[in-house]
Formats: structure tokens, C-alpha cells, sequence
């Protein structure tokens, strides 16, 4: 049996809100998957919206709108702190890697809607 919790969530946050280095607040919420939340799937997919600077955090598998989570920014950082990386990832951009390990790609999302239409 686990013991309880203790402490507010801030105090068990891997990364102190002084040192946050995205432009979006610990507590923010993202979009991410179950595979990822429930089944401990690699994040291998990250999309920043252009937008409303949203993120979203994904398998490389084509995502099922059933399947889809709301989670905090914080937790989902928690849970793979190779995230802080992408802290500067600009808006309309994704990134993804092959596997857990593997170094971050960057460019822009072609797939990102900018003034209604896909770039």
C-alpha cells in the first residue's frame, strides 16, 4: 500500500514555479492521451498551437478524440522532464522523437490551423 500524499501539489512538483521555464503557468491545462496517462506510453509527439498557445502531449500513434485527456502542465512535465526542452517552442510549431530517448525535431506544424485554414 502507498502511503498518503502529503504537502500541497506544489510542494511535490519536480520543477519549483520559480524555475518554470514555459510562458504558460504550472498549473495550465494540456491536452495529452490515455496511452500516455493510463498506460505509461512514451510522450513522442508535442504540438503547440498557434491559436491559443495550447499544448498538446502525444504518442507517435494517430491520436482518437475518445482517448483524449485534460491533465495539468505541471504533472505532465513531472512525468517526463525531457519536456523542459521544448519550453521554447514557439507557437504553430510541433516537435516528436522515435523513442523515449531519442533528441527532440523541431519545425513548424504544417498541420497547425493559422486564421482558419492549415498551413
Amino acid at each position: 500500500m502507498k502511503p498518503p500524499r502529503t504537502g500541497s501539489p506544489d510542494d511535490r512538483r519536480k520543477v519549483p514555479e520559480e524555475h518554470w521555464p514555459f510562458d504558460q503557468p504550472p498549473n495550465c491545462a494540456v491536452i495529452t492521451v490515455r496511452e500516455i496517462i493510463k498506460d505509461g506510453a512514451p510522450i513522442q509527439h508535442v504540438a503547440r498551437d498557434s491559436d491559443d498557445h495550447g499544448w498538446q502531449f502525444l504518442t507517435l500513434a494517430d491520436a482518437n478524440e475518445e482517448d483524449a485527456m485534460v491533465v495539468c502542465f505541471s504533472d505532465i512535465v513531472d512525468r517526463d522532464p525531457s519536456l523542459l526542452e521544448l519550453a521554447d517552442l514557439p507557437p504553430g510549431w510541433h516537435a516528436w522523437r522515435l523513442s523515449a530517448t531519442s533528441e527532440w525535431i523541431r519545425e513548424p506544424n504544417p498541420n497547425d490551423e493559422v486564421g482558419g485554414q492549415a498551413r
